[in-house]
């Protein structure tokens, strides 16, 4: 895998497109960014597969 990867989400506060990036070279890993409309603090989990698949995950700050 190379470079960056763009995931278009919803953000679980306000329901706006919102789009995403992360480093498949990183591994799996969190990372929190303010959505660019409301301005929330969206939790981002990024996983990887072993076959080189990934996902990237949208959750609330306040989820439990």
């Amino acid at each position: 895998m190379e470079g960056l990867v763009q995931q278009a989400l919803t953000c679980p506060y306000c329901g706006e497109a919102v789009t995403a990036e992360a480093d498949p070279a990183a591994g799996p890993h969190d990372f929190i960014e303010d959505c660019p409309v409301c301005c929330r603090p969206i939790e981002y989990r990024f996983t990887v597969a072993a076959d080189g698949g990934w996902a990237l995950f949208a959750a609330r700050d306040d989820d439990a």
